[in-house]
């Protein structure tokens, strides 16, 4: 049976009443505060000291701040969205990737099979490479054990960007083909989608790396606070002691959309808002399960093959005539 959308698979009051994933445990105590000083306007108010303030209940204000939280929320949005999109990306090219190295690169012998066998394990490593890189986090062997051999998780850990290492090892295994029989067109067209890999790389990168201004923040916050407590100077007149209840559930909704964007404008991290990054990394292993090394790794393929010629060298004509491009 197919997998419910998590947004399907509540009823909703299942859903509204729900609180992992929401931001109600985030905003609670502005809640409170704003009430509790909404109780403390609504005493004073009542015991014959008025701080009905009518006039600041502009309607400038409220559409300013209006704008300021849907621009906020929308931004913040986007990125989340360009996130999963560029690991959309990342899981096809990485698919395509391992098909045309299947369908081109000669394996007509065991040894051949096995290296082609390890090389596709490196292209799901990159991705859970990837996945911890951009979390932050160090690099687990468990989750790897399956794709690299023991030196080579000792050289990831050395390296100072280990998704590049990963990429590069790729790299060197396709030029590597060329004295096997793989076509330059077809090597081109290989590296084209490892190229892609790359750009998605990027752009995870651009996206973690690039938080939404400070300032911006800052004063969107300094303006909800400031929104916040002079509400009960404009409500207490007409709402009385009904007043505080209604300033909770007005800060309620505009603190809990400020919430919102800051809570998923990173979504690579580990919350139960961000991107589920555990489950695209299985999803690649599990689609290219039967291409992936059926024991532990113990060896490179590179260590068994012939150095790569130094860039620029012309190779030997290796290449039968019908691999060749057809005219």
């Amino acid at each position: 049976m197919a997998e419910i959308p998590q947004t399907e698979a509540y009823s909703w009051i299942r859903s509204s009443l729900r609180l992992r994933g929401s931001v109600v445990p985030i905003i609670l105590p502005q809640v409170i505060y704003s009430s509790l000083f909404g109780v403390v306007v609504a005493w004073v108010h009542t015991n014959g000291f008025s701080l009905d303030l009518p006039a600041l209940s502009s309607l400038i204000p409220n559409i300013v701040l209006g704008l300021l939280l849907v621009f906020r929320t929308n931004t913040a949005y986007e990125r989340f969205w360009e996130g999963r999109r560029i690991w959309g990306t990342q899981i096809n090219l990485t698919r395509n990737l391992a098909r045309l190295m299947w369908v081109e690169i000669p394996h007509s012998d065991r040894a051949a099979e096995q290296q082609l066998r390890q090389a596709t394990g490196w292209l799901v490593a990159l991705s859970i490479v990837m996945k911890q890189w951009l979390r932050r986090q160090p690099l687990e062997a468990e989750e790897l054990n399956d794709f690299v051999s023991p030196a080579e998780y000792q050289q990831l850990l050395r390296s100072p960007h280990p998704v590049l290492e990963v990429a590069l090892w790729i790299d060197r295994y396709l030029q590597q083909q060329l004295q096997r029989g793989l076509a330059v067109y077809q090597l081109n067209e290989q590296k084209r989608l490892l190229n892609g890999l790359i750009d998605c790389l990027g752009g995870c990168e651009r996206i973690r790396n690039t938080p939404m201004p400070l300032a911006y923040s800052v004063h969107l916050k300094q303006l909800m606070l400031i929104y916040c407590f002079t509400m009960p100077l404009q409500l207490v007149g007409s709402l009385g002691w009904r007043m505080p209840l209604v300033v909770g559930i007005i800060s309620f909704a505009l603190l809990g959309i400020e919430a919102i964007g800051h809570e998923i404008e990173n979504p690579f991290g580990m919350d139960a808002n961000d991107l589920r990054l555990e489950q695209f990394c299985n999803t690649l292993r599990s689609n290219l399960q039967p291409f992936l090394p059926d024991g532990t790794i113990e060896r490179s393929p590179l260590q068994q093959l012939p150095n790569p010629a130094p860039a620029g060298t012309l190779l030997p004509a290796v290449i039968p005539p019908n691999r060749d491009r057809p005219s």
